[in-house]
C-alpha cells in the first residue's frame, strides 16, 4: 500500500513508518519539522513538510494517489493539545481533503478514556482512575472527541484505536483488542504495538467504522 502518516515524528507516528517500511509499503510522512523524523532514510520513504495540518489544500497533494492514511496525532500525552487543540481541527480538514483526493481509508488513535468503562474493569479504574484522568486531561480528551466525532460524520471509511497508557516497550505483536469497547483490565500497551494495530485496521474491514480498544 501506499500510506500517508500523519504525526510521523510522534512516539506512535514513528513507529507505524517503521512498521509500514519493514512491511513494504510505501510512506509518506508528514511533519512540520523533518530534522525529528527518527527514521533512517528509505527509498520507499517521502518526508513532506506541512506547517499548518488545518490547511486543507495543503493536504490534498500529501493524500492524493494513496491508499490510506494513518493519524497518529492524537496520542495521549500530546501536552500540546491541553491549551491548543491540534487532532480536531486537523481532522477537520483532513477528511474534505481526503474526499478532494478519492481516499477513504483512514486510521486513528485515540484514547480509552473515550472508550466506555467495561464491567471487567476493577472498582478502582471505573471509579476513581479513568474520572481522576477524564478531569485533568481534559483539554486532550475534548480534542480527540472532536476528531472522532468528525469521522463518525464524514463519508470515510475510518476506524478509531483506542489505547491506555502508552510504554516505550517493543513492538511484540501480541494484545488484546476489544470492538466498540475498552479491553477488560487494560492499563498499558507498547506505542510500537498500537503502531501495529493502527496499521492493521487497514486491511480489516470488521473494524471498519468502529472504535477498537487495544491493551496488553
Amino acid at each position: 500500500m501506499e500510506l500517508t502518516v500523519l504525526g510521523a515524528t510522534g512516539g506512535v507516528g514513528r513507529e507505524v513508518v517503521r512498521q509500514a517500511l519493514a512491511a513494504g509499503h510505501g510512506v509518506t510522512a508528514v511533519v512540520r519539522d523533518p530534522a525529528r523524523l527518527d527514521v533512517p532514510p528509505h527509498e520507499r520513504l517521502r518526508v513532506a513538510v506541512v506547517a499548518d495540518l488545518t490547511d486543507q489544500d495543503a493536504l490534498v497533494p500529501v493524500v492524493t494517489g494513496r491508499d490510506a492514511l494513518v493519524c497518529a496525532l492524537g496520542a495521549a500525552g500530546n501536552r500540546q493539545a491541553r491549551d491548543h487543540p491540534v487532532t480536531g481541527p486537523a481532522l477537520r480538514a483532513l477528511v474534505p481533503a481526503m474526499e478532494r483526493a478519492g481516499v477513504t481509508r483512514v486510521s486513528a488513535v485515540s484514547a480509552a478514556p473515550l472508550g466506555p468503562d467495561s464491567p471487567g474493569d476493577g472498582l478502582l479504574l471505573r471509579a476513581v482512575l479513568y474520572p481522576l484522568l477524564r478531569r485533568a486531561l481534559r483539554d486532550l480528551y475534548a480534542d480527540l472527541a472532536v476528531m472522532e466525532d468528525t469521522l463518525r460524520a464524514s463519508g470515510l471509511r475510518w476506524t478509531v484505536v483506542r489505547p491506555p497508557r502508552l510504554l516505550d516497550r517493543p513492538h511484540t505483536g501480541r494484545y488484546r483488542r476489544a470492538l466498540d469497547a475498552n479491553v477488560p483490565g487494560g492499563k498499558v500497551i507498547a506505542r510500537a504495538d498500537v503502531a501495529d494495530a493502527l496499521l492493521s485496521t487497514l486491511t480489516d474491514p470488521s473494524t471498519e467504522h468502529h472504535a477498537l480498544g487495544v491493551a496488553a
